[in-house]
């Protein structure tokens, strides 16, 4: 065909019966609206096409009528698998009512399948799914009792259990892009992202199948800039020029020049949230935000995270992304999710999941719909309603480490945040926290298990994982432990020491989070009396995480000291100090050195008894002296001086 352009009946026509779709899209971005609604038409019309499959990887609709909703008709479809349902309720509730033969697989699988299918393979190897719903064990993924051909079976492979995701026959592709020449070449400048467009072009066009995209506007043959094409027309058997209302960008933006990124966007603008149990949860949850890291921020809750970073000045020191491929700026929400404005670099979404899944996320912040005592959370299955794991499986798993950010009831709770603590005014109806979940989307066993940095965050509390369970370590303000947490948890917690949250969360302005995880203050937190003769050293809420922390806490000491005659007594403050785990050995080796070299007195103190516990375990010599509070330990070390001065005379 010498010039691909059809017309969207013309391409829907193309499809047949029993045919196997796979659709471009996330959220709103990229989604094929002119070629689905001209299929929905034709059905209606005519009855046909009928019993289609479908396999799509993200969730591509706007939780009413628009993109996969548009199919989602009663004889329309035989069998759907797919990642994210929430945002297509229409073919949820065929899938649920057990209508369609459906299945929900994780979304990072299903788009890495795409090219397994391209390259003629059998199937794709993961991890992931391994003790969730997903495992055969637990299901397999099946979404009703009629889902009876397996999609995901479960093979060891080098003494280690693996799942093997087998190849689908894709017959008929749907994508999107923005600029289509005559020869079917297409590029997306003015696209949000790019997906798994090529792909599912190749995985298509390699079974003898059909490739369709819509696009906004047409170019002549081969004039297209070479570098500038997404997917060549060798793959593309028909073009179609979309309407302008079915071709948005997303589905809240019609069109922003900053989601191409081919500009930068001024600061400000994605704009501040205002102060309300949201931003509370957020700003918790940017507490645990790794300096330099690289994060993965979800849908929903986690949104609220990258306004922060951006409020605190965080941005430039650490790297945000979302799954459908975008790598640094400040990711979009709500119906512009998947979008970001000031990006690094935006790739297709199944090379995101490879980095996902290889472990280059230093940290994921996702949502939180349902938690138990052994940790486990579900986000995908309530009862009747479906929404889909999308890419939770992959990131949760995979994560160096993870923080579930959601309200710790729903269903009409209602929050204000007064004068620096939480009001609850109206409690919600719904408990999140069980004593069962009613789907494993994220395996609590399997996390501690292995021993992966796991914490709850709600706007009244914040949990964290244990062997034993959920532990409660923190909580807020204006909050009644037995009334408003306890009491509306069917298991109990574990309880060793409880903190008050950070007051800074629960007030008005910035936080100064910047200083804090930079460490900016540390020379601050370092100071020698000279009318006494001690050293102070406040640790209090300080967060270590790596090595080159721990150095430089070393260094600033030692610089200190070292300008000092003799030894010094030294008084330290651990309210509130917290180090990663496997950094403890190291920790006490740099204290132990700068004790044997500059100190004569050390006296350290902490309101917690767990933190006096464990300083008791890494500090464990005779010279370790813990107190509780900051008189007890300065009192010790003034009478030790005395003792020292007075054998001298």
């Amino acid at each position: 065909m010498k010039n691909k352009v059809v017309s969207a009946a013309e391409a829907a026509a193309l499809i047949k019966d029993g045919d196997t779709l796979t659709t471009s899209g996330f959220v709103g971005i990229g989604v094929p609206d002119e070629l689905l609604a001209a299929i929905e038409t034709r059905f209606l019309d005519t009855g046909h096409p009928r019993d289609l499959s479908l396999v799509f990887a993200a969730g591509q609709g706007d939780g009413k009528d628009r993109g996969l909703n548009r199919l989602g008709h009663e004889g329309l479809l035989k069998r759907v698998i797919g990642g994210h349902w929430g945002l297509i309720p229409k073919v949820a509730a065929l899938a649920t009512a057990g209508k369609i033969e459906g299945w929900n697989l994780p979304q990072g699988c299903i788009s890495q399948l795409y090219r397994d299918i391209a390259a003629g393979k059998p199937g794709m190897l993961s991890k992931v799914g391994l003790e969730t719903f997903v495992d055969p064990r637990n299901g397999g993924g099946a979404i009703n009792d009629i889902s009876t051909d397996p999609q995901v079976s479960l093979m060891e492979i080098g003494g280690e259990e693996v799942l093997f995701y087998p190849s689908q026959k894709l017959t008929v592709a749907l994508l999107r892009g923005t600029t289509a020449d005559e020869a079917g070449n297409i590029t997306m400048e003015r696209e949000a992202l790019c997906i798994d467009n090529l792909a599912q072009a190749m995985a298509v066009k390699n079974s003898g199948g059909v490739v369709i995209v819509q696009v906004e506007r047409m170019a002549r043959a081969r004039t297209l800039p070479a570098r500038d094409v997404h997917i060549p027309g060798i793959l593309v058997d028909a073009v179609v020029v979309a309407r302008p209302d079915h071709h948005l960008q997303t589905y809240r933006t019609a069109f922003s020049q900053g989601f191409t990124n081919r500009i930068r966007t001024p600061e400000g603008e994605i704009p501040s949230m205002a102060l309300n149990a949201r931003k509370v949860i957020a700003r918790r949850c940017a507490f645990e935000l790794p300096v330099n890291g690289v994060v993965n921020l979800g849908i929903g809750m986690p949104e609220g995270v990258a306004s922060v970073a951006a409020e605190e000045g965080l941005l430039e020191h650490l790297t945000l992304t979302a799954e459908p491929g975008v790598i640094g700026g400040q990711p979009a929400s709500g119906l512009d999710f998947g979008a970001a404005v000031n990006c690094d670099a935006v790739i297709p979404q199944n090379n995101q999941f490879d980095f996902y899944d290889g472990g280059g996320l230093d940290m994921t912040c996702l949502g939180l719909a349902q938690a138990d005592a052994a940790g486990n959370v579900n986000v995908s299955r309530f009862g009747p309603r479906l929404a889909g794991a999308g890419g939770f499986i992959n990131i949760s798993q995979n994560a160096r480490s993870v923080v579930f950010a959601g309200t710790f009831t729903a269903s009409g709770l209602d929050i204000a945040i007064t004068e620096g603590a939480v009001n609850i005014r109206r409690e919600g109806s719904a408990p999140k926290f069980l004593t069962e979940v009613e789907q494993i989307t994220f395996s609590g066993a399997r996390a501690a298990r292995l021993g992966q940095p796991v914490l709850y965050v709600t706007e009244r509390c914040v949990f964290e994982l244990t062997v034993q369970g959920l532990k409660l370590i923190e909580i807020a303000p204006g909050i009644d432990l037995d009334r408003d947490i306890l009491a509306l948890m069917d298991t109990p917690p574990v309880i060793e020491d409880l903190q008050l949250m950070d007051r800074r969360v629960f007030l008005e302005g910035e936080m100064g989070l910047r200083q804090d995880l930079l460490k900016l203050d540390l020379p601050d937190r370092i100071a020698f009396d000279p009318a006494t003769g001690m050293l102070f050293l406040n640790f209090e809420k300080m967060r270590i995480r790596n090595r080159e922390e721990v150095d430089r806490v070393g260094q600033l000491v030692a610089d200190l000291c070292k300008s000092r005659p003799g030894r010094v007594d030294v008084v330290v403050n651990y309210d509130g100090f917290r180090i990663d785990e496997d950094l403890e050995t190291v920790w006490g080796r740099m204290v132990s050195d700068l004790t044997d070299r500059y100190y004569r007195i050390v006296s350290r103190y902490s309101g917690s008894a767990f933190m006096r516990m464990k300083l008791g375990e890494v500090f464990p010599d005779a010279r370790t002296h813990i107190f509780e509070n900051s008189d007890q330990a300065r009192s010790f070390v003034a009478q030790g001086a005395g003792e020292v001065l007075r054998g001298r005379e």
